[in-house]
């Protein structure tokens, strides 16, 4: 989502007031001492966890902010140490040693220390277990090794160069052994802020955690998040002074703030993708001519200008521009709608195909259902709109419950969600899973390349859904609001690098 291209080592209405519980009186005195912030959120997090939620959402809540992982990803997409203060990694890449930090210490006072890590790590595996970086990161790990209270060994079935990368993803934070059973609701971690209130369907509130190793240092006590997802209640609520931070703000009405004195809009990168989702459990969506078809029918830079205001760059496959490696194939699938119409025609669909496409709260959602049901239109396909608040998106679309679905998938490097046939979209090709295999397994650097790149040609080739956009991030920001981030490797909004200048 930048205004120029990220990688991940470079430069990668509603209620308009919010109560901050009892440690504050209200925005507007939180910002006169210079010790909180409001931030809003499209999206609520169905969970606090986010090793076992599926929603971007719970991470840009907590990680960081309450729970912490042994690596941490920064703006830049760089890895650098967090619980975990230093590592070594042998010649084979299947070996590594990581010293974890000491003197951490959970909120409720226990000590972080190896055991947390193992029982994290082993949490993440158990059968039980819904933990989405359980293929690409947990499944690997062939043993865990715990020398002393304060390193962890582990060996790899595979060699894997992103796994520092990844042992900073939400899905990979620590949790207290005693207290993970909770951490839906009521996290314990070992970061600066801990939970003090979550009033659903309003916003949650973060205060500062009294057990916390660098107490001294944080220059924001206290942190609200609210969850405003209509564009005029966001823009209610900016005018009127209610939140500090939009983030992701709207991208349409995003430059009505670059004049305003009182906010700086800033505009970043990160890895998501946006794409109409494709259930191909249902017919006809099960046959690829229909899918390639419907991928002719949408016209990605008329979206892109439309409903980004032109912050965006037109995709064709799941991986991101910012990603190492990544392949334009935009191309394969031009707007064409007589090509769409003829690939109906050979696939026996007669026409008008009714389908139903389902919008989750976010307003890329919103605006480009509308355009997306135009251009489907144009070749003989009604969709009829279905606007679901996001638990009815979760508890729907991401059960497998749709036809048609547009959504934004923002976590980096998550291609091997197509190797799943149970997931929502109901990929299931051998061919596929093969490649992801090759490429996990292969110990050569030009072999991983090459099939790094058939990868993205295998799900272009297959049309499993129809990818559209690479997204800008919108952010506005009070002036005055030091410390947040413009460029999203991952979804985190780091509230202890923030300070009021």
């Amino acid at each position: 989502m930048p205004a120029t291209a990220l990688t991940r080592r470079s430069c990668l209405a509603q209620s308009a007031a919010l109560c901050l519980g009892t440690w504050a009186a209200g925005p507007a005195q939180a910002r006169s001492t210079r010790r909180a912030v409001v931030i809003n959120m499209a999206l609520e997090p169905d969970s606090l966890d986010p090793t076992m939620a599926a929603a971007a959402a719970v991470g840009e809540v907590t990680h960081y902010n309450v729970l912490e992982g042994l690596t941490r990803i920064e703006e830049n997409g760089a890895v650098a140490p967090l619980l975990a203060e230093s590592w070594s990694v042998d010649g084979t890449g299947r070996h590594y040693h990581l010293r974890l930090r000491q003197g951490v210490r959970f909120h409720d006072g226990a000590a972080f220390d190896a055991a947390a890590v193992r029982f994290s790590f082993e949490r993440a595996v158990a059968p039980s277990a819904t933990n989405k970086a359980r293929k690409a990161l947990f499944d690997n790990i062939a043993s865990i090794g715990t020398p002393d209270a304060h390193s962890v060994a582990l060996t790899l079935h595979h060699p894997d160069p992103q796994l520092l990368f990844r042992l900073g993803e939400g899905p990979a934070v620590m949790l207290h052994p005693a207290t993970a059973a909770q951490a839906a609701t009521r996290p314990v971690g070992t970061g600066p802020y801990q939970v003090a209130q979550w009033r659903r369907g309003h916003g949650i509130e973060l205060a500062q955690a009294p057990m916390y190793r660098q107490t001294a240092r944080l220059r924001m006590h206290q942190a609200s998040f609210r969850f405003l997802h209509d564009p005029l209640a966001q823009n209610a609520a900016l005018r009127s002074g209610e939140i500090d931070v939009a983030f992701n703000f709207a991208t349409q009405t995003v430059r009505r703030f670059q004049d305003e004195t009182g906010y700086q809009v800033l505009i970043g990168a990160s890895t998501g993708k946006g794409l109409l989702a494709l259930n191909q459990r249902r017919a006809p969506l099960n046959d690829v001519r229909v899918r390639r078809a419907i991928t002719h029918a949408i016209d990605r830079e008329g979206f892109i200008r439309s409903v980004l205001d032109g912050r965006g760059v037109a995709i064709g496959s799941h991986f991101s521009p910012a990603d190492a490696g990544y392949l334009h194939l935009a191309n394969m699938y031009p707007h064409d709608p007589e090509r769409a119409r003829a690939l109906l025609k050979s696939a026996g669909v007669a026409t008008p195909l009714r389908l139903t496409l389902a919008l989750p709260p976010a307003p890329y959602a919103h605006e480009g259902g509308p355009v997306i049901a135009q251009d489907l239109a144009r070749v003989g396909i009604v969709a009829e709109l279905q606007r679901l608040s996001w638990e009815q998106w979760l508890n729907g679309p991401f059960k497998g419950q749709f036809d048609m679905t547009l959504i934004n998938h923002v976590e980096p490097l998550d291609y091997r969600i197509y190797a799943d046939p149970g997931y929502y979209f109901g990929y299931d090709s051998p061919a596929f899973r093969d490649l992801v295999q090759r490429h996990g397994a292969a110990d050569n650097a030009r072999e991983r390349q090459l099939l790094w790149a058939e990868l993205q040609r295998q799900l272009a080739r297959d049309a499993v859904n129809a990818w559209i956009f690479a997204p800008q991030v919108g952010t506005v920001v009070r002036k005055g609001l030091r410390g947040t981030w413009m460029n999203y490797p991952i979804f985190v909004h780091d509230i202890a690098a923030m300070w009021w200048e």
